[in-house]
């Protein structure tokens, strides 16, 4: 009788991994690049300049460092779990890296270019769920994955809060109420 061979499951290849993160992380860029609030879309700027924030906003700069690190913990992140072996779990928690990333370009849509304080307010707080859910299931298959999500979710905390409350002071600005 000749024994079944069985080959140790694998996740993806480093080069398709590579591939899928880049096309993932480069279609969320380029969705948030068209939504900008900089000098490339006046119209947006403007529109956000204009609006009645609180105290505790970040300087514009600091919104340009914050995201490209951010966005690099979980491009790292959604690599790790594409190399990992498939199972319920790491697919799981592909299904919610995928969602996350593709929510980041979601977001500025609705707040930049739909103008919709409210919907993007409520899309925030979901990511804030989605997030932490991300975090707990990519634990479970690679930690370093996981811990790489950390501060997208406590940043999208903190924006959570900073969105509600520009919501609050432009209700008026809302384009979902006009």
């Amino acid at each position: 009788m000749i024994a079944a061979r069985t080959q140790p499951a694998t996740g993806l290849s480093r080069v398709a991994a590579a591939t899928i993160v880049a096309g993932v992380m480069g279609v969320s860029a380029v969705i948030g690049r068209r939504n900008a609030p900089d000098r490339s879309h006046p119209g947006i700027r403007g529109w956000y300049k204009r609006l009645d924030k609180p105290s505790f906003t970040p300087p514009d700069a600091a919104f340009g460092a914050v995201w490209p690190a951010l966005e690099t913990g979980l491009a790292v992140g959604g690599y790790r779990l594409l190399r990992q072996p498939a199972s319920a779990s790491r697919n799981l928690g592909v299904g919610l890296w995928l969602l996350n990333t593709g929510m980041i370009g979601g977001w500025t849509e609705l707040f930049f270019r739909k103008r919709a304080l409210g919907a993007s307010t409520a899309a925030s707080a979901m990511m804030v769920g989605t997030g932490a859910s991300y975090v707990l299931t990519a634990s479970k298959v690679d930690k370093p994955a996981g811990l790489l999500g950390v501060p997208f979710v406590a940043w999208l905390g903190f924006a959570t809060l900073l969105a509600e409350q520009v919501w609050q002071r432009n209700a008026d600005r809302d384009a979902v109420t006009q």
